[in-house]
């Protein structure tokens, strides 16, 4: 880890609040909310905070891509938001009585994060409303998408169903997906670099997202095409987490 000493030290960090609900805090006020935290890097496929974990926590991702989901008792899990550059992750943990982890939050590449010290961001909070207006926004936000996730996961078509499945399956060991190695010139990865696998059949894709086996053939025919993902026998290996998280957006307007 390193430690912070200014925001404006890094171009990536000021590019991630930039892109954070904390950009509208003056320079100063900011300076004092880094005070005590840290720069922490994450591989892929680690757990940055675990379902039940009581930790207070307050995070910006400067850069790379995280998911955060929940597991159901069978072990089924749904992802209920993506994280990237300028994401902030934390802010419940802050403010509420006897905080537990709802959710697991797993790197799905490599990551970059700011760890702010819970007890600065507290105080500042406190004495500063600029402070706690960014943090009202950024909660406002999380319920907003929240609610929009409703519709979206009931009236998305089996092109997005696919993609978000894809998406909540995969992840480092267990039965549902494990991190392998691609071969070189597989993706827009290098060689060596962890994948996430599915370890699924085209026929428990298609059962998954209630549709018929050759419709889910000719979408993973695409998405293997486009560089998105790269099937094998009984697994799909994730190439591009980031094209399949586009193409699992519902659009009400399309």
């Amino acid at each position: 880890m390193v430690r912070l000493e200014s925001a404006t030290a890094d171009t990536g960090i000021a590019r991630a609040i930039a892109d954070s609900h904390l950009h509208a805090i003056p320079a100063q006020v900011l300076e004092e909310l880094l005070a005590g935290s840290s720069l922490a890097t994450v591989s892929a496929g680690s757990v940055i905070h675990g379902e039940g974990d009581a930790t207070v926590h307050f995070e910006l991702v400067v850069s790379g891509l995280a998911k955060i989901f929940v597991t159901a008792p069978d072990g089924k899990t749904a992802t209920v938001r993506y994280c990237r550059s300028g994401s902030l992750i934390g802010v419940v943990s802050l403010f509420s009585d006897e905080f537990t982890m709802p959710a697991t939050v797993l790197a799905l590449t490599e990551m970059k994060l700011v760890q702010f010290s819970p007890a600065v961001v507290r105080q500042t909070t406190a004495r500063d409303s600029r402070v706690a207006v960014a943090l009202i926004r950024e909660l406002s936000d999380r319920v907003l998408h929240f609610i929009a996730e409703i519709p979206g996961a009931a009236f998305t078509s089996v092109r997005q169903r696919v993609a978000r499945h894809l998406l909540d399956l995969a992840g480092p060991g267990g039965p549902s997906g494990q991190l392998a190695s691609s071969p070189a010139g597989a993706g827009s990865h290098e060689a060596g670099n962890p994948q996430f696998v599915v370890t699924t059949s085209q026929r428990e894709l298609a059962d998954a997202v209630g549709s018929a086996r050759e419709v889910v053939v000719r979408i993973l025919r695409e998405l293997r095409e486009s560089g998105t993902v790269r099937t094998e026998r009984d697994r799909i290996v994730i190439l591009e987490p980031e094209r399949l998280i586009e193409l699992s957006k519902w659009n009400p307007g399309s």
